[in-house]
């Protein structure tokens, strides 16, 4: 059998590809090995410079606990019972210990345990920014593949001075205007908050608590009337940090796809007649996915930490919200707390970006 037959043998591309298949776990499972290992420096370091944040802020957690008109007494016992008595290095192992086991303290602000007030709070926030980045991937996607196609031309032109304005807006203003708009003006949208006073009631006594997304929960019970107010709320939020997510992959998609349709190999399957609609949103967009994998995770970190000034000016009760309320209450737990969870999501998330990376293109080492 001559060389080139061998090469086209079904059986031989058979044994090849499970060779392929079989070698893609081992290289999976040491990647996975050293993201963990990345994982766990970096969580230490987060843990570490919260800590030093907690210390070096000109807030004294024991005066916030016991009130300014506290005794000296008062105050010396309130410090002994959150350690701030003991030496620096036995401090941060408490706190270390602590954290691993989901103990943030008590919020002054709310009373309870923060780990209780960020399980109330982060699924509004995940709620939101997830729609908000599936509606930037589904629209900004698409945008940058069609301006990176029409380079130099009208459609070109227009998608980035759409994406530049998206990018370059302060979302506060932007949420402002929004609401200034399609709720005071024309009442397309509706007001702050997820859900309005009275469907808010029917959402406590109809809904069962699953998840803690007031879209699903109310879909799974069967409360369309407090899933369809619920959606009109979650609307206008959504469509502002959706816009900003849309500007930033829109942009990194253009300058993906560029590098792309620049290949040789793209010039290769114009030249054997492959389709180009194929050579687009096929083989270029194909290979600009495995970048883009990483940008559209950081982009949703992002949101889940950048929503702050939009859900202050949308009342929404997410964890934003709540950090900003701690901040201005001086409630040091609740914002080391926040800030914790809002550093471990970007870890998270950078894993699976690592793990996905690996999956779509299985070179990468």
């Amino acid at each position: 059998m001559s060389l080139s037959e061998n090469a086209h043998d079904p059986a031989t591309a058979e044994e090849e590809s499970a060779v392929a298949g079989t070698s893609l776990l081992p290289r999976i499972a040491g990647r996975l090995g050293k993201t963990l290992f990345s994982l766990i420096i970096t969580l230490f370091g987060l843990l570490l410079v919260t800590f030093t944040i907690a210390r070096v802020v000109p807030v004294d957690p024991a005066l916030a606990v016991v009130g300014p008109r506290a005794t000296q007494e008062q105050y010396e016992a309130a410090r002994h019972e959150l350690g701030l008595d003991q030496p620096i290095p036995v401090q941060f192992v408490k706190y270390l210990t602590a954290v691993v086991q989901g103990d943030f303290g008590n919020s002054n602000l709310t009373g309870r345990p923060v780990i209780d007030d960020i399980r109330d709070a982060f699924p509004a926030t995940l709620e939101l920014a997830t729609l908000a980045t599936i509606l930037g991937v589904l629209l900004g996607v698409p945008a940058g593949v069609v301006s990176a196609v029409n380079q130099g031309r009208w459609p070109d032109h227009v998608l980035r001075v759409v994406g530049l304005l998206g990018y370059s807006m302060p979302v506060f203003w932007l949420g402002l205007i929004a609401l200034l708009i399609f709720y005071g003006d024309l009442g397309w949208a509706a007001g702050p908050g997820r859900l309005d006073v009275t469907q808010q009631m029917n959402y406590e006594l109809d809904v069962t608590v699953l998840t803690g997304s007031v879209l699903i929960d109310s879909a799974l019970s069967g409360a369309w009337e407090v899933f369809f107010n619920a959606l009109r709320h979650i609307a206008l939020p959504v469509f502002v940090l959706g816009y900003y997510s849309l500007a930033y992959i829109s942009r990194m998609t253009r300058s993906f796809m560029l590098e792309q349709l620049g290949q040789e190999y793209v010039t290769a399957a114009r030249v054997k007649g492959v389709p180009e609609r194929r050579v687009v949103w096929v083989h270029a967009l194909g290979n600009a996915m495995v970048p883009l994998i990483t940008v559209i995770a950081l982009s949703y970190a992002s949101l889940l930490e950048g929503s702050v000034l939009t859900e202050t000016v949308f009342a929404w009760p997410g964890l934003g919200l709540y950090i900003t309320q701690a901040l201005f209450a001086a409630d040091l737990n609740a914002v080391l707390g926040g800030t914790v969870v809002i550093g471990v999501s970007f870890i998270v998330l950078n894993l699976l970006s690592d793990l996905l990376y690996t999956v779509v293109d299985p070179r990468a080492q």
